[in-house]
């Protein structure tokens, strides 16, 4: 009987240990727009997130020795979507923070109802839309890319500079294209700037000529696109291009998709420019280009080093609160706030020596410095991109 119950706590302790190291895995959501219409542009976004995860890994694990596991969700760039893949993650996976949404309705959708109820923080590389600054959020809700406030704005201001002092502007009737638009008008007619046409378009339908003709009524010679261009951007740029109605484009950075090019060829984008989030240069962004290059990737891509940024705070901010969801949000500051030693991409082994040792660190990020304010945005800078071969290029920084 004593050889029994021996054998038996023998095998509970066996199973308990097993079941311990299965459970040992960190688990951060990665919630990207795989499906929908920024399709093309969410594998290189997350690779450069799972980058980040990597070299946690390979350099010792997070919290002791535990791996992170990145769980993907699609939200295919929908709020709805993103809801129900979030709600799986939170609640089904039992992730302790949230990398993504891409898209800007899905942050909003999933922020207010998931992961701001569960206590779950969020780091999203590329939700843009300037509702996200106002978000009810408790500061649980970050994003390692400038509002569109300022690329509007900074687009505006750009045109102007260059003599373009008319134009029509159509954008997606969405939380991203119409506060995208919305800042672009304001600061281009608070300016001296004219709106020849102004008109907010629905996803999905099979022709836009009538919109487009609408807006070429006014006169003016360009036509400014905010959508995606691996969705109905593509449409709208196809058809303005098949049909005559402008002479020169400009889109925002939802259009700087390989796929125009891909689909329309660069030998009729000659007067098609888009903007796109750039990093400044620094040693950071050379360390990451470095390393994406190495693991594959492209480092022009879009989004790709503030995906990256967002999935390495995220490591580093769980290291920083122990693994408690709840000190998460209050960490993501800490780690990147302009104070302590400097820690760059890659850096793990000391960043979590130093976070171990009590002292204060401060991620230099490839995408830039990082420092939040109270309503977790950050600064940045973009610029403005032109089709050279099967590529874009950078043309010129926005002001």
């Amino acid at each position: 009987m004593l050889k029994k119950i021996a054998l038996a706590a023998s095998l509970f302790s066996a199973t308990a240990l097993a079941s311990n190291a299965v459970q040992a895995d960190v688990k951060i959501g990665l919630l990207g727009g795989i499906s929908g219409p920024i399709a093309a542009m969410a594998p290189p976004m997350l690779d450069a997130a799972q980058l980040a995860f990597q070299q946690v890994n390979e350099q010792g694990g997070i919290l002791g020795g535990q791996k992170i596991e990145a769980v993907v969700g699609d939200s295919a760039c929908n709020p709805q979507n993103g809801v129900d893949s979030a709600t799986k993650l939170v609640n089904i996976e039992q992730v302790v923070g949230l990398v993504g949404p891409h898209c800007s309705g899905s942050v909003l959708a999933v922020a207010n109802s998931v992961t701001v109820p569960a206590g779950i923080t969020l780091i999203t590389p590329s939700g843009t839309s300037p509702e996200i600054t106002s978000l009810e959020d408790k500061g649980q809700v970050f994003r390692t890319v400038p509002s569109d406030d300022f690329q509007g704005r900074s687009l505006a201001r750009t045109l102007l500079d260059l003599g373009t002092k008319k134009v029509a502007v159509a954008y997606l009737n969405n939380d991203y294209g119409s506060g995208l638009a919305n800042a672009f008008k304001v600061e281009f007619e608070a300016n001296g700037g004219e709106l020849a046409g102004y008109a907010a378009h629905e996803e999905g339908k099979a022709s836009y000529r009538s919109n487009l003709a609408e807006l070429s009524r006014g006169g003016a010679e360009t036509l400014v696109i905010f959508d995606y261009g691996d969705g109905t951007g593509l449409t709208i740029l196809r058809q303005a291009l098949e049909n005559g109605f402008f002479t020169n484009f400009l889109g925002g950075d939802g259009m700087k998709s390989d796929a125009i090019i891909r689909e329309l060829g660069a030998e009729n984008l000659t007067t098609f420019t888009a903007s796109s989030p750039v990093g400044e240069k620094s040693d950071s962004l050379e360390s990451f280009n470095e390393a994406y290059k190495a693991a594959g990737g492209n480092p022009d891509a879009i989004f790709v080093s503030n995906s990256y940024d967002a999935a390495f705070l995220m490591a580093l901010a769980l290291e920083k609160a122990g693994g408690d969801a709840a000190k998460v949000s209050a960490a993501m500051t800490a780690v990147s706030n302009g104070e302590g030693e400097s820690v760059g991409p890659g850096e793990w082994t000391k960043a979590a020596e130093l976070i171990a040792a009590g002292k204060d660190i401060d991620y230099k990020g490839a995408s830039g410095d990082l420092n939040f304010n109270k309503a977790g945005d950050v600064p940045g800078s973009y610029g403005l991109f032109k089709v050279e071969g099967d590529a874009f290029a950078l043309q010129q920084a926005l002001n």
